[in-house]
């Protein structure tokens, strides 16, 4: 079922917790709501669902509208980040609760209600649990059976409210693959808060970035990595090293025609643009954003750049090594960061205290008063 939000509001007294907003969500679509806390994605989340009631704007589910609907009469499954299973119900029992409480013309006689248990014990791959009590699971088989009562009743949207944040790093990459595979599987339109980025990614189809009640961006997980419109999604989303500078001619190098290049300069550091002078850039102030994985360490200073730092730390990160720089010359609010592969760091063997240089092979330019980045590619 499709979902559509039109100009949504919503003010808990002086705090506007959603300002005016819209958002379209494709039926089977699963899509993440990911931000910092006061964001506003739960406060979306549970108007969605019916908890809460929007100030201004319209709901619609599949053309329906529901905004003033009543939230037993949406049809829709809500999974709390608590699970919020009944302690004194056997997991069967909690499976069944949703069922056993439908007005009379909707509800199953009870053979259909065990029918559907035994199913969604089997779909969540818990069967041999249905006689326990929520104290004698773990947390991930609490998340799943939570899971299957919210599906019980045969939602037309299931809702998720930061359903593994409780969890440890191991049991949430399991769930979230089972999870995947299980929307795939059913085909249902869910809607979950997370302000995990890496699991954002990995389960959506779409990604709502949002900010102080506002969207930011809406896009694939590939778009929005590889494209973020704004200096916000590039913060948030993804380890990015900063550059602060002023843009000047080039005394460092020239094109091949005599003409000189823009260059962004910040103390003894520069990085040479790859576009002709032009007034758009002329005197340009800015911040050029580099991804961790986007750049290149050598003990010598490479063309077209000129970056100096002193290494601080080189520590193994899962599949990577992760190189912590100290600008040397120059200005910078943090310490950067290069992601180098196992190899790579056997080969290069830089240690603390050693100098080193480094190039970006993309970036992303922000003038002081734009909004939207510049895309340059400088070596591959």
């Amino acid at each position: 079922m499709s979902i559509r939000i039109e100009n949504l509001s919503k003010r808990f007294g002086q705090f506007q917790a959603l300002s005016p907003l819209s958002l379209n969500i494709e039926e089977g679509a699963m899509v993440g709501l990911l931000g910092p806390s006061g964001s506003g994605k739960t406060t979306l989340l549970r108007i969605i669902a019916g908890l809460e009631s929007a100030d201004s704007g319209q709901i619609q589910f599949a053309g329906r509208d529901v905004t003033n609907l009543h939230v037993r009469d949406r049809r829709v499954g809500f999974v709390f980040q608590n699970y919020a299973l009944f302690r004194h119900m056997t997991v069967a029992q909690n499976i069944a609760f949703g069922l056993e409480v439908l007005p009379k013309k909707e509800r199953p006689d009870n053979a259909e209600i065990q029918r559907r248990v035994s199913r969604l014990l089997e779909r969540v791959q818990l069967p041999h649990l249905a006689n326990r009590y929520p104290s004698q699971l773990s947390g991930g088989q609490k998340q799943r059976i939570a899971l299957a009562r919210a599906l019980a009743t045969h939602p037309e949207v299931l809702l998720l409210d930061e359903p593994f944040g409780a969890l440890d790093a191991k049991v949430r990459k399991e769930l979230r693959r089972w999870l995947r595979s299980l929307h795939e599987e059913i085909g249902f339109t869910s809607v979950f808060v997370t302000h995990d980025q890496e699991e954002a990614l990995e389960l959506s189809d779409q990604v709502v970035v949002m900010s102080n009640g506002n969207i930011e961006q809406v896009d694939t997980p590939a778009q929005l990595y590889a494209k973020p419109n704004s200096r916000f999604v590039f913060d948030f989303l993804g380890s990015a090293n900063i550059f602060h500078g002023s843009v000047g001619s080039s005394v460092n190098a020239s094109a091949n025609d005599g003409t000189s290049k823009p260059t962004l300069t910040n103390g003894n550091a520069w990085i040479e643009l790859p576009v002709q002078q032009n007034d758009k850039l002329a005197l340009a102030e800015g911040d050029l954003y580099i991804r961790s994985h986007r750049l290149t360490l050598s003990r010598d200073s490479l063309a077209g750049a000129h970056l100096p730092f002193i290494v601080v730390a080189a520590n193994p990160v899962g599949a990577d090594v992760r190189v912590e720089l100290k600008a040397d010359g120059w200005d910078s609010d943090a310490l950067w960061e290069v992601d180098l592969t196992h190899d790579q760091n056997t080969r290069l063997q830089f240690k603390k205290g050693d100098k080193v240089f480094a190039a970006p092979q993309t970036g992303y330019f922000f003038k002081a008063d734009q909004r939207e980045p510049q895309k340059f590619r400088f070596i591959d």
